[in-house]
């Protein structure tokens, strides 16, 4: 059977990684959490000291960028593959407010962004991929074969994000997750490094009144009806 390179682009906390995760279930296929690469070379970042509130040394990170090895390990209790950064599982340490707050800043890096791009090329040359993130239909893979955009209200995403971060014990505002999501949202549009913008060729989906359900489906017909084109 033909396979294909699925990528799926939006903006923060549209719920890319749940849906991209389910359907490379569904399809068999390989998934990649691109999202999930800066967020560890983000973790390295402040583990090292090379970001905080008042400095961004990015001469630092980028000199330490060889030092860097990210790869997934799939934990089958979980049902997903989860990052490890240099041989070490920090799947739940990247989900913090903390590392949100600066992985926008971390990700507008050139260097950066072409370290993790050159990784992510060569994990889907043999297709039968599905990767989200930023700019998987625009730079990643200009070519993929479906390309999807994911939207939602800054508000609904922002309701999301916190139900999800209270849900893993964090304590904060909601006042503070909707700062932290428009701000991204500013960050990842405007940087001049492989904006966030929708692939010409792209299906938008705006999933702020979709379920999980209903948006599986509709991504599994429109894998099923490229595979058997």
């Amino acid at each position: 059977m033909k396979k294909i390179v699925i990528a799926i682009d939006g903006f923060s906390s549209t719920g890319k990684s749940t849906i991209a995760k389910q359907l490379a279930k569904q399809l068999n296929y390989i998934y990649v959490d691109t999202g999930a690469m800066y967020r560890a070379v983000t973790y390295f970042a402040l583990e090292n000291e090379c970001i905080g509130d008042s400095f961004f040394k990015e001469d630092d990170l980028i000199n330490k960028l060889s030092e860097i090895t990210i790869t997934f390990k799939f934990n089958e209790k979980a049902g997903f593959a989860e990052v490890y950064l240099n041989g070490k599982n920090i799947e739940s340490d990247i989900r913090t407010l903390k590392v949100s707050k600066y992985v926008s800043p971390v990700a507008t890096l050139s260097e950066v962004r072409r370290k993790l791009v050159e990784q992510q090329q060569l994990m889907g040359k043999d297709k039968g991929i599905v990767m989200d993130g930023r700019d998987i239909g625009t730079v990643v893979f200009p070519d993929a074969e479906l390309k999807i955009f994911m939207t939602a209200s800054a508000e609904t995403r922002a309701k999301r994000r916190y139900k999800e971060l209270l849900d893993r014990g964090h304590n904060l505002s909601y006042e503070d997750v909707l700062e932290n999501v428009t701000t991204r949202d500013h960050i990842d549009s405007t940087r001049e490094d492989s904006p966030l913008v929708k692939a010409n060729d792209a299906i938008e989906i705006d999933n702020s009144n979709l379920t999980i359900e209903s948006q599986l489906n509709r991504l599994i017909q429109l894998a099923d009806d490229i595979i058997s084109k």
